[in-house]
Protein backbone atom coordinates (compact mmCIF):
# COMPACT_ATOMS: atom_id res chain seq x y z
CA UNK A 1 0.00 0.00 0.00
CA UNK A 2 2.73 2.40 0.81
CA UNK A 3 4.50 1.67 -2.77
CA UNK A 4 1.43 2.59 -4.68
CA UNK A 5 0.73 5.91 -2.90
CA UNK A 6 4.97 6.58 -3.60
CA UNK A 7 4.57 6.75 -7.47
CA UNK A 8 1.76 9.08 -7.64
CA UNK A 9 2.76 11.42 -4.78
CA UNK A 10 6.26 11.63 -6.45
CA UNK A 11 4.91 12.85 -10.14
CA UNK A 12 2.53 15.26 -8.21
CA UNK A 13 5.44 16.60 -6.75
CA UNK A 14 7.70 16.78 -10.11
CA UNK A 15 4.33 18.40 -12.21
CA UNK A 16 4.16 21.01 -9.33
CA UNK A 17 7.86 21.62 -9.49
CA UNK A 18 7.41 22.38 -13.32
CA UNK A 19 4.42 24.08 -13.18
CA UNK A 20 5.64 26.54 -10.72
CA UNK A 21 8.85 27.58 -13.21
CA UNK A 22 6.16 28.61 -16.09
CA UNK A 23 5.24 31.50 -13.44
CA UNK A 24 6.55 35.10 -14.13
CA UNK A 25 6.42 38.28 -12.08
CA UNK A 26 6.53 41.99 -13.41
CA UNK A 27 7.87 44.72 -11.62
CA UNK A 28 8.15 48.29 -11.96
CA UNK A 29 10.63 51.18 -10.91
CA UNK A 30 10.02 54.19 -10.79
CA UNK A 31 12.66 57.49 -10.71
CA UNK A 32 11.13 59.97 -8.90
CA UNK A 33 13.47 63.55 -9.49
CA UNK A 34 15.34 64.57 -6.12
CA UNK A 35 15.04 68.06 -4.67
CA UNK A 36 18.24 69.46 -2.75
CA UNK A 37 18.62 72.76 -0.97
CA UNK A 38 21.80 74.00 -0.47
CA UNK A 39 21.99 76.38 2.52
CA UNK A 40 24.18 79.36 2.30
CA UNK A 41 24.05 80.47 5.28
CA UNK A 42 27.70 79.10 5.99
CA UNK A 43 29.16 81.20 3.02
CA UNK A 44 27.22 84.69 4.33
CA UNK A 45 28.30 83.60 8.00
CA UNK A 46 31.34 83.42 7.07
CA UNK A 47 31.84 86.64 4.98
CA UNK A 48 30.16 88.52 7.94
CA UNK A 49 33.16 86.85 10.31
CA UNK A 50 35.75 88.08 8.06
CA UNK A 51 34.31 92.02 8.03
CA UNK A 52 34.38 92.24 11.22
CA UNK A 53 37.25 90.61 11.80
CA UNK A 54 39.00 93.59 10.06
CA UNK A 55 37.01 95.95 11.98
CA UNK A 56 38.04 94.39 15.12
CA UNK A 57 42.13 94.86 14.22
CA UNK A 58 41.39 98.23 12.81
CA UNK A 59 39.93 99.36 16.10
CA UNK A 60 43.27 98.07 17.72
CA UNK A 61 45.44 100.65 15.77
CA UNK A 62 42.71 103.25 16.17
CA UNK A 63 44.69 105.95 18.91
CA UNK A 64 42.48 107.87 20.89
CA UNK A 65 43.24 111.87 20.15
CA UNK A 66 42.73 112.39 23.62
CA UNK A 67 45.15 110.70 25.31
CA UNK A 68 48.14 111.72 23.41
CA UNK A 69 47.78 114.90 24.80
Amino acid sequence: MKRSLTIPLTCSVLFLATLSGCFTIKTEHEVKPIQINVDVNLKVERELEDLFGDIDAASDTIVDPESEN
